[in-house]
């Protein structure tokens, strides 16, 4: 997660009804959307959008309003500067579309040999 920027959740009552959601977030305003949770209980999903505090909140009401068509909304927030301690409920293994960054790898340096060609061994026979 980027340092300063907002978290907005939005859970929504169906599936159908958290897709059009999150259609209607990332439209709306410049953000990222994270995935969404599958929650338990009740068909509940919870989408996850990222980005400036301004752009955040214009994409949750965008989603509220969404929701109205289909199930509901069951609640939303939205964090403005979420702490590095909550990073890991929100960008976890259980929301569906969020992969990881991959760190790059560190470039090994690998010394090639600078092998020669063995030299060839003659050996002269003498007969005595």
């Amino acid at each position: 997660m980027n340092r300063g920027e907002a978290i907005g959740l939005i859970e929504a009552i169906g599936l159908a009804t958290a897709i059009e959601a999150a259609d209607a977030a990332v439209k709306s305003a410049n953000v990222r959307l994270i995935g969404y949770e599958a929650c338990k209980g009740d068909g509940m999903s919870t989408i996850k959008v990222a980005g400036d505090v301004g752009a955040v909140k214009a994409a949750v009401e965008a989603a509220t309003a969404a929701c109205a068509k289909g199930r509901g909304v069951w609640g939303t927030k939205v964090i403005a500067r979420p702490s590095e301690g909550i990073d890991k409920l929100i960008y976890n293994s259980q929301t569906v579309g969020y992969t990881p960054p991959v760190e790059p790898k560190a470039e090994v340096d690998i010394e090639e040999k600078n092998e020669e060609p063995a030299e060839e061994i003659s050996e002269e026979i003498t007969e005595e």
